[in-house]
């Protein structure tokens, strides 16, 4: 099946959590569209994402959001060459529902079904909005759920060296705009308090910094913010807002350094195996925090490195990425049979 970059057209959808998304882009690397339906306004009174709820949704708004993406891209269905779907990892309520709908097009237009593994598009997505991010690169992969650094071989073979042991860096920042009081979602609500926050005043712990380890813990980072803030805001001749935005920049401030500590491992691990990173690339939602992305920058600038991240919107879960795997899996004919079943868990290059 040979089919030219300008007339390649793939419909993504991803439904792997709290936004319902699809997108048709080309081969040419052309996002035709993007559309997300947000689930914010149905888990916020929640503080975080309730499954059986975010299942009920995408059920209700894949349709509408699919066809908006088609009506903007103003192709029909049968323009596409073949359409790719979240198949995990995720909750899988959600997952299945997107997967279904996929598979459905997939059948009724008698075009290929490609199923994508949620982070690897992640990984990839630096390969559709940057131009040459070659084989291999170091990658940073930092989002609610997960928390691990790669190296990028080629578009199905990662080496994972450093993972989190615990809690993945989203989900902690989740956890303290929680025990703060914050609102949902939790990351960007952090960034924003931290705005006006002292970086200095607090000092937190950096588990596993002390090691020559790429691995990540996060857990006793949360224990200690919940200490201090269970004692901070017992005081009621704290100034609480000043207290919460301090706390805000210091666990912020805090992150940044365990990133970047473990990046320049990572670094140095390249090294040592004489291999040698077209470029080092953030990806997943903790990439859209600027304070994690300049400190990143600083770390590449000392290596002569390229710094390589996809545009804030891209950062976050949406279906041009999930589109963008599927246009690489088209180019090596790694189509996908209707019976393959989604998974909740899923691993890299698995």
């Amino acid at each position: 099946m040979t089919v030219s970059d300008n007339e390649l057209y793939i419909l993504g959808i991803e439904s792997s959590c709290d936004e319902t998304a699809a997108a048709v882009v080309s081969g040419d690397k052309r996002i035709l569209s993007n559309v997300i339906y947000s689930q914010i306004n149905e888990h916020k009174q929640f503080n975080g994402v309730v499954p059986e709820i975010a299942a009920r949704s995408h059920l209700e708004k894949i349709d509408l959001v699919v066809q908006k993406a088609l009506d903007d891209a103003g192709i029909e269905i049968s323009d596409l060459d073949a359409v790719a779907g979240t198949c995990g990892p995720g909750l899988i309520g959600g997952v299945i529902v997107g997967a279904t709908f996929a598979k459905g097009i997939s059948l009724a237009a008698d075009i290929p079904f490609i199923a994508v593994n949620h982070i690897e598009a992640h990984a990839l997505t630096v390969r559709l909005t940057e131009d040459n991010v070659e084989f291999p690169y170091l990658l940073l992969l930092a989002s609610g759920g997960h928390c691990q650094i790669c190296i990028v071989y080629s578009t199905d073979n990662f080496e994972v060296i450093g993972r989190t042991l615990d809690d993945s860096v989203g989900e902690s920042f989740d956890k303290v705009a929680k025990m703060l009081d914050l609102g949902y979602p939790g990351g960007p609500r952090v960034e924003k308090w931290a705005e006006n926050g002292d970086d200095q005043r607090f000092e937190f712990p950096h588990p596993l910094c002390n090691k020559n380890s790429m691995d990540f813990s996060f857990s006793g980072l949360k224990t200690a913010v919940r200490i201090l803030a269970e004692r901070i805001f017992s005081d009621n001749n704290t100034n609480q807002d000043q207290a919460k935005s301090d706390i805000c920049a210091g666990f912020q401030q805090t992150v940044a350094e365990i990133l970047a500590y473990k990046m320049n491992l990572a670094f140095e691990y390249c090294k040592k195996k004489q291999i040698i990173p077209n470029a080092a690339v953030i990806a997943g939602g903790v990439a859209a925090n600027k304070r994690i992305r300049n400190s990143l920058q600083l770390l590449c600038d000392k290596y002569k490195t390229r710094f390589a991240v996809p545009p804030i919107p891209l950062c976050t879960d949406n279906g041009a990425m999930i589109a963008w795997m599927g246009i690489e899996k088209f180019r090596k004919m790694q189509f996908t049979t209707l019976d393959f079943q989604p998974r909740p868990r899923w691993p890299l290059g698995l």
